[in-house]
């Protein structure tokens, strides 16, 4: 566990461990958080639509899933 003190600014130093192994440098993003009684900082993504790429891709395309899926219905009905 690391200590942290705040500055009269309310300023904290995060570790230079925890900014390397997330990617943080001077200019970047964070989101603070109050989660009941947790703060929680999660670094931000600099290009979210370029971050999010290729999140939902998997072994079957989500289209013929459902295709496959409306087939298998309409042969019930």
């Amino acid at each position: 566990m690391t200590i942290s003190i705040t500055t009269a600014k309310g300023q904290v130093v995060i570790p230079a461990e925890i900014r390397e192994r997330y990617g943080i440098r001077k200019g970047s993003k964070v989101s603070i958080v109050d989660e009941g009684g947790v703060i929680v900082l999660r670094p931000l993504m600099e290009d979210p639509i370029e971050g999010s790429r290729g999140i939902l891709k998997g072994e079957t395309s989500l289209l013929q899933a459902l295709l496959k899926d409306r087939r298998e219905a309409a042969e019930r009905d």
